[in-house]
């Protein structure tokens, strides 16, 4: 059994995390809330209400730091004054007021004219102001200043999610440990050694000439190739101590590596099914199948790896 130390499980990164930042520029508080899931690939989702134009950036700066995860991105905004200020839209009062005046003429000369408060009622004539959208100096400091926010909050979240990523990446050491002291039991265990190979080969080649039917001697060959391939499970079981290698070279490497890792869960599981096939001893299937239970869960969490 190998005594190759574990990887320091810093470079591994989640893809779960959640995170905050608020603040306030002029009138204008804001709140950022950013909440990481996992996913095979990167996607955004911004919901930005009135700052949609804010969307490219927002993307662009997600891009640049995180490679795997589905990111929902909100933002918050609300007036810290209480009363806004209002505007009355002229040319659509003057609008209605001629056209209730062409109607009144035609239809019905009786009725008095629109009354103003009637007129200030009808939807769009009067309107809430916000100067500071009104002024474009103010405006672009808004944005800066959102733009600065969300930069605070993505920061926080790679933060987030690294802290996660060391917790999973001594997780998933443990596991690749218990996989690697499973893969040695398999290997000393007495159906493994090649004295007890040859044992039970020769046993099945005996019961394969006593049958009542003399069997041809290529047929026989090819027979006892087939016993011997069956019998022996020590390829498996250097397949899997490499497989355990490349995993510990992977953890210990600065980079997202969640769908390599992936990919080499399955090489695992192909192993260990072969293995499983191939065993005719109770204590070596029994190893197997708690072999097969321990990559299961190393692939369970290897899906929240970036």
């Amino acid at each position: 059994m190998s005594t190759a130390p574990a990887p320091s499980p810093h470079t591994i990164t989640s893809m779960t995390g959640f995170a905050r930042a608020e603040g306030v520029c002029r009138s204008t508080a804001w709140v950022w809330e950013i909440r990481s899931v996992n996913a095979k690939a990167l996607d955004v989702r911004p919901r930005l209400g009135p700052f949609d134009r804010l969307d490219p950036a927002i993307r662009g700066a997600v891009g640049q730091r995180i490679k795997r995860g589905s990111l929902s991105v909100s933002l918050s905004v609300s007036r810290t004054e209480t009363a806004p200020a209002v505007r009355v839209n002229q040319a659509i009062a003057l609008q209605l007021v001629d056209q209730a005046n062409a109607l009144r003429e035609r239809l019905a000369p009786a009725v008095p004219p629109l009354s103003l408060d009637g007129l200030l009622a009808v939807r769009g004539v009067v309107e809430a102001v916000d100067p500071e959208t009104e002024d474009p100096e103010a405006g672009a400091a808004i944005e800066q200043a959102l733009l600065a926010g969300f930069a605070q909050a993505l920061s926080a979240l790679v933060q987030a999610r690294a802290e996660e990523g060391a917790r999973l990446g001594a997780v998933l050491a443990g596991l690749l440990g218990r996989i690697e002291g499973l893969v040695g039991a398999a290997a000393d265990t007495a159906a493994t050694q090649p004295a007890a190979i040859r044992e039970r080969l020769h046993r099945q080649i005996a019961d394969l000439l006593a049958g009542s039917t003399p069997m041809p001697e290529d047929r026989l060959a090819q027979e006892a190739a087939l016993l011997a391939s069956r019998a022996d499970v020590r390829e498996e079981l250097d397949r899997l101590r490499a497989h355990i290698a490349q995993a510990r070279d992977l953890l210990g490497t600065a980079e997202p590596i969640g769908r390599r890792l992936d990919f080499l869960c399955q090489e695992f599981n192909r192993e260990a099914n072969t293995l499983c096939a191939k065993s005719s001893d109770v204590a070596l299937t029994r190893i197997g199948l708690d072999l097969k239970a321990t990559i299961e869960q190393f692939r369970e969490q290897v899906q929240n790896v970036e």
